[in-house]
């Protein structure tokens, strides 16, 4: 199974319009995401922001057509941040143990931004975290992985609810350390760590999924 996803921006007051365009051509793009041998889709917005994962059996990514329905008439108002026919950078990686069943899974989409674009560091203290890892991890965790688009950096990840728990409070403060270490080189445009900074970020919401 390969991994693929996409990301792309709108102009300010467009969302709405994208939105009920996308919604309109939903029937047409699920058709589009069958034709391309895509499973595992899904579409997630924050503020202008709209980020996409898909999964495939074939080493090459799906065409741009998934989403043409909605792109083909919006794309004049539109500000892309990647081009559909290029798969974005894999920064980061911990597959684990990949649940096919979804229905215990809940997702958690992010999207952070590169205060100076350096894509080298953040790979490279993400690489210090792969290179530590002893074994698979077995959860909840089971499908995280982090791509970057241009200054952008979006986080797709799967959690099996059965293996969830309270963080400890070594884990709490593990959390709070590592955050606050990535925060000299980025900042959060989705309100993940909310409760650590006291600031105040939008949501993300899923949009759609197709499995």
């Amino acid at each position: 199974m390969e991994r693929y996803s996409f990301a792309f921006k709108v102009k300010e007051g467009t969302v709405g319009d994208f939105l009920k365009k996308f919604g309109e051509s939903w029937n047409s793009i699920r058709t589009n995401i069958s034709a391309n041998c895509a499973s595992n889709f899904s579409l997630w917005n924050c503020d202008t922001f709209f980020f996409g994962y898909y999964e495939r059996d074939e080493k090459e990514p799906a065409t741009a057509s998934i989403l043409a329905p909605a792109m083909g008439t919006i794309e004049e108002m539109s500000e892309f941040t990647s081009d559909f026919n290029k798969n974005m950078d894999l920064m980061y990686e911990d597959f684990g143990i990949v649940r096919k069943d979804k229905s215990m899974i809940r997702h958690r989409v992010f999207m952070t931004h590169l205060i100076n674009g350096d894509t080298r560091e953040y790979k490279r203290r993400h690489d210090e975290l792969a290179n530590a890892r002893t074994e698979v991890t077995k959860g909840p965790d089971s499908n995280f992985s982090i791509w970057n688009s241009g200054d952008y950096i979006f986080g797709y990840d799967e959690i099996d609810t059965s293996m969830e728990h309270e963080m400890t409070q070594e884990e709490k403060e593990d959390t709070i350390r590592w955050e606050k270490h990535m925060l000299d080189i980025m900042e959060w445009i989705t309100d993940d760590v909310d409760w650590i900074t006291d600031m105040h970020h939008s949501h993300i919401k899923r949009i759609a999924y197709e499995g």
